[in-house]
């Protein structure tokens, strides 16, 4: 039987901290938290690889990732969160994101529009003792207006466009961390808010599939 703690450990010091990871804070919480309890059970042996993992069940059209260790853990460490932010944990999947951004003392909410996987997160987070998430279900790209503005904002998966209904709910100063391909290519970009302009820097390359959501919608062609 895999021990998760080793695991767990070994992903810090492997991937964590040889893929520029430094914040203590970050690598403590991703030590921390159990992240084999937030992927299906036939797959909990993947949940420690240098991969994305698929957290879907088979036949949920959502086909939800949890992203690869060292790229999430970058992500968020570009997200600067400090305690009592207000962070948006968006494709939140069956809650893994929302659990670190949680024990990283935020304020989180997290949309899905997968029920089952947001019945699933809300569950074991629950059994974790992080119930205060707020779980909001439905479509990812109109993120959670009610609840903002965000100090940061996260996205687990690729984007294909600026995500602009989501930078639209940043406070001012806010963050927000994702995946964006281009083509063949695919990086992860911070976005932040200065007032009302938005600037952008590319952080790493990095690789994941684009979440349908964020597909922009086919052009007619006459």
């Amino acid at each position: 039987m895999l021990d998760y703690a080793q695991a767990r450990r070994t992903m810090v010091d492997c991937q964590l901290r040889t893929f520029d990871v430094t914040d203590r804070a970050v690598l403590a919480v991703f030590g921390d938290i159990p992240r084999e309890r937030f992927v299906p059970q036939d797959r909990r042996s993947l949940a420690y690889m240098d991969q994305n993992v698929v957290v879907a069940e088979r036949g949920d059209p959502s086909g939800r990732i949890m992203l690869a260790p060292m790229v999430f853990a970058r992500l968020v460490q570009a997200l600067a969160i400090e305690k009592g932010s207000r962070v948006l944990d968006v494709g939140s999947g069956r809650g893994y994101g929302a659990a670190i951004l949680t024990e990283l003392g935020a304020k989180v909410v997290a949309v899905e529009s997968s029920p089952d996987l947001g019945r699933s997160a809300g569950e074991t987070l629950a059994s974790l003792g992080l119930a205060d998430v707020v779980a909001v279900h439905g479509p990812l790209a109109a993120g959670s207006p009610d609840n903002g503005p965000f100090d940061a904002v996260v996205i687990n998966g690729a984007v294909e466009a600026p995500p602009d209904g989501l930078l639209g709910q940043l406070a001012s100063g806010g963050r927000l961390a994702c995946l964006q391909r281009d083509g063949r290519s695919c990086r992860a970009v911070l976005y932040v808010r200065s007032a009302n302009a938005i600037g952008s820097r590319i952080l790493f390359d990095a690789t994941a599939p684009v979440i349908d959501e964020f597909k922009p919608a086919p052009e007619f062609v006459f």
